[in-house]
């Protein structure tokens, strides 16, 4: 397909939305594990401290195990993505712990990495969102949501 540069309004309104949309959610993707990883860390790993915080994604702060974990995230886990391995990596940085149920628990240094790996955040909203104004963005997510609607799923 040709770069939206090079295509007229009329033509662009032609364009099938599910391919750009898949360009879109693999060049995000991309982009965002790269800074991440530039960091020391991977999507996954955060995912893994955010499901196990009380102060974020956990409602009760109580250890899962993996395949807990997966239900949880089964909406945005990739199918490279090695929740087994990635939670060895914080085992072994010591910020998760495992009980004698194969439970994963957050520790006290988890949190505080958990807190310090969100702060990556917003540069990487601001370098993806650059050039495009709030109301741009919103529009396009209300335009989506319903794309969404319309194909029969549910747009939360």
């Amino acid at each position: 397909m040709a770069t939206t540069q090079q295509i007229s309004d009329a033509e662009l309104a032609g364009q099938p939305a599910a391919y750009w949309t898949g360009v879109a959610y693999e060049a995000l993707i991309a982009y965002t594990r790269a800074r991440q990883a530039e960091k020391g860390y991977t999507q996954p790993q955060y995912w893994l401290l955010r499901n196990l915080s009380v102060n974020d994604i956990s409602p009760d702060g109580k250890g899962m195990t993996l395949s807990e974990l997966r239900a949880a995230m089964t909406s945005y886990l990739r199918p490279e993505d090695d929740l087994s391995a990635e939670a060895e990596v914080l085992v072994e940085r010591g910020w998760l712990t495992r009980d004698a149920e194969g439970r994963l628990w957050l520790t006290e240094e988890g949190e505080q990495a958990r807190i310090d790996l969100a702060r990556n955040a917003p540069a990487i909203r601001a370098a993806l969102h650059e050039g495009i104004d709030d109301a741009d963005y919103v529009t396009t997510l209300k335009v989506l949501r319903q794309l969404i609607r319309n194909a029969g799923g549910t747009a939360a």
